[in-house]
């Protein structure tokens, strides 16, 4: 005879989990439905337990902390007999508490004006920065608006332009995976000439379909040309200055200026928390954070985050050729997120320079809040 019905014993359905996604940077949201009759929703990775609530009804959406690099983040249902049962999103790429983006325009900050200028001065040959802080609008200039040769920062751009063309972020290990994976991680340039391929037949006609989404963003001053070498303001707010103070001499190719990456860089993480003119243009929330999640993990470092140690999330794609290094991107910190773009030509410390801006922004970031 059977003690108990058999519906009783039955597994516990494992709970849906809607966000975080694989392979994407996260905010802290966890969303998802829980199986019929579960009482509580544990969030954890590994040991540590982020969140144990009890649930009325079957969805749940929590904020969580999350840290500040790549985990398996599990959510486990438990019903009223205690039984449970689990589900596992990896990799999560965690951004730090209070790192969301708002869409403030921006505004001058004198004191971090000052200091970017004497980083500037100091440094050599000709530079360029732009910096904004992602909450309040504070930022500073220098010489945003010169041309400099692009060399790989215009790949976070055909990446953009990919995911206008995609339905959703492609699948783990597919082509298109693999070959966004190579082009920002670890900026193969075969690989963003056959995404430009990919996007309309030819290098030459990719580019123009890159060049026709940095239009559509409003960033007039950047070129798309070709593909790579292988192997080789509010009343009473004063606005950040975008100006050309000096500019490289150098010949036909891509170009672009501080004050566009550092836009395109604003837009990518303003799309991953839902915001922002991305979406309009057909890329989504999911393939923004899918594109971040790259960039979490690009190879090349010592630029931005030199001197950040592990007290910031850094998500940027630098480029170099021959006399030229730059970087640019994100920085998101507790309590903040800031974009920083530094681009240099014959600079003999390029590196401590961007190192130095990202480490001066972040100072003044958090103390004014």
């Amino acid at each position: 005879m059977i003690d108990a019905p058999a519906a009783a014993l039955a597994p516990l359905a494992p709970p849906a989990i809607f966000a975080p996604a694989p392979r994407e940077v996260s905010f802290g949201l966890v969303t998802g439905r829980a199986p019929l009759g579960t009482r509580r929703v544990i969030v954890r990775i590994g040991e540590r337990i982020l969140a144990d609530r009890r649930l009325r009804g079957r969805s749940f959406s929590l904020h969580v902390p999350m840290p500040a690099n790549a985990f398996p983040l599990r959510v486990t249902a438990v019903d009223r007999i205690g039984r449970r049962s689990s589900s596992v999103v990896t990799p999560v790429y965690g951004l730090p508490s209070g790192s969301e983006p708002r869409q403030t325009a921006p505004r001058l900050d004198p004191v971090l004006e000052r200091t970017v200028r004497s980083l500037t001065v100091g440094a050599g040959g000709t530079t360029a920065v732009y910096v904004q802080d992602l909450r309040t609008g504070r930022g500073a200039a220098w010489n945003a608006r010169a041309r400099f040769p692009a060399a790989s920062t215009l790949k976070l751009a055909i990446a953009v332009t990919v995911m206008r063309s995609l339905a959703g972020k492609p699948d783990a290990g597919s082509e298109l995976d693999g070959l966004l994976r190579a082009m920002l991680i670890s900026s193969d340039n075969a690989a963003a000439n056959r995404l430009e391929i990919w996007l309309a037949g030819s290098t030459s006609a990719g580019s123009a379909r890159v060049n026709e989404t940095m239009r559509a963003l409003g960033l007039n001053d950047s070129l798309m040309y070709g593909g790579y070498e292988t192997p080789r303001t509010p009343s009473g707010i004063v606005p950040i200055p975008i100006r050309v103070e000096s500019q490289p001499a150098f010949g036909f190719g891509k170009y672009t200026t501080a004050w566009d990456l550092g836009r395109l860089a604003r837009a990518t993480y303003l799309a991953a928390a839902g915001k922002g003119p991305l979406l309009s243009l057909g890329v989504s929330g999911a393939e923004a954070r899918y594109v971040l999640g790259l960039l979490v993990q690009v190879t090349d470092r010592g630029k931005l985050d030199r001197f950040l140690g592990g007290t910031a999330v850094v998500m940027h794609k630098a480029g170099w050729v021959e006399s030229v290094r730059h970087d640019n991107g994100v920085v998101a910190f507790r309590g903040g997120a800031f974009v920083a773009t530094v681009m240099t030509w014959q600079t003999p410390q390029a590196d401590e320079l961007a190192g130095h801006v990202a480490e001066a922004a972040l100072k003044r970031f958090r103390a004014v809040g």
